[in-house]
């Protein structure tokens, strides 16, 4: 591993994988619990080799569950405690998931997605969108980045933490694959030193250092359907609350386009730049990218797309992306044109030459 170090600014050439766990010592988390599965290992393998070095820990748990759930141990003792995973990995990560969404619990999870169903391939996908976002049994109580670039990741990555312990809400970094595998350039960095403050994690049932600390009771089981209602319902104002103060995008060229590129993730990076020379053509075209895809940014892509006759949405999945949009855009009578690549990735080129055919 590259000799790097947090102090000040400093350029490095990194594998996604390897700047989630630099970006997790930035962010002074304190462990890590996991378990193995491709393509998010690494992200265990660096943090090990960190740790020594920055009086951090580690421990391999026997499966996801697991690991989900002692991650929640950790947190609820005020550790800054985060894990990572993918696909069926994420899948038997919704339970912990779901816990934290009843009892507030801010942990974070850092998903590099891979094919699906079930083992699918170990390589690639988009498709736990729809699982990250609204897993579990409850209403979806969480907070999801949705990232492009190793800057990205790294800033995010730093970023879940803070929005995990500022509204306790569980926090989710959503990579892939091809972010978890291939090397770019970025830039790494103390947040402190750049201003940034960083959310001090608190015992939450207690301080374990003191015997005598005062007992709490936080719960995730309720008797009647009242009761649940009620908790539920505060959630959810919590929850609307803080998504004006999270949402992210990002949108270019949509005042006057007439079809615009809608695509998150790393499918953004090709429609970016398939935005970027249709531009230089002089072809109306505009450019939306969610980066928070919960809470999603309904309210500015539904002004982003006012003048605008179509919609093209592409996507490495069978239309998850496209459920979501259809859901913040439902009235309008703008036409979509769906771009669906379960699995695969999705070039300039082929964005092109979706939008030629339109």
């Amino acid at each position: 591993m590259a000799e790097v170090s947090l102090k000040g600014e400093q350029r490095v050439f990194m594998t996604g994988n390897e700047v989630c766990a630099w970006a997790a010592v930035a962010a002074k988390a304190d462990i890590m619990y996991g378990y193995p599965i491709t393509p998010q290992n690494e992200i265990m393998h660096y943090w090990t080799r960190l740790a020594p070095k920055y009086g951090k820990r580690f421990l391999q748990t026997e499966d996801e569950i697991s690991a989900g759930f002692t991650t929640l141990g950790g947190v609820i003792s005020g550790r800054k405690a985060f894990t990572a995973t993918a696909g069926p990995g994420n899948v038997l990560m919704q339970e912990s998931a779901g816990m934290a969404e009843m009892m507030r619990l801010p942990i974070v999870y850092i998903i590099q997605q891979r094919g699906g169903p079930s083992t699918a391939t170990v390589i690639y996908a988009q498709q736990e969108t729809t699982l990250t976002t609204f897993g579990g049994n409850g209403e979806g109580h969480r907070i999801v980045y949705s990232t492009a670039t190793h800057q990205e990741l790294f800033d995010y990555t730093i970023k879940s933490f803070n929005a995990a312990w500022t509204y306790r809400f569980p926090a989710f970094v959503l990579g892939d694959g091809y972010q978890a595998k291939m090397r770019e350039p970025l830039t790494i960095y103390d947040p402190e030193e750049k201003g940034m403050n960083l959310v001090k994690p608190t015992p939450i049932l207690g301080d374990t250092e003191k015997p005598d600390r005062q007992i709490k009771h936080i719960r995730n089981t309720y008797n009647t359907e009242d009761e649940l209602y009620e908790v539920v319902m505060n959630h959810q104002r919590d929850w609307e609350k803080m998504a004006g103060e999270i949402v992210e995008w990002d949108a270019k060229g949509c005042e006057d386009a007439d079809v615009i590129f809608l695509t998150h993730g790393i499918v953004s990076r090709a429609a970016l730049t398939a935005y970027n020379q249709l531009r230089a053509e002089g072809k109306k075209v505009g450019y939306f990218r969610p980066i928070t895809l919960r809470p999603f940014p309904g309210k500015q892509l539904k002004d982003a797309i006012k003048g605008a006759k179509k919609l093209l949405v592409a996507e490495s999945a069978y239309g998850q992306l496209l459920k979501l949009v259809q859901h913040e855009i439902f009235g309008s009578t703008i036409e979509i044109a769906p771009m669906l690549r379960p699995g695969v990735g999705i070039t300039t080129e082929e964005i092109i030459e979706e939008y030629n055919k339109l």
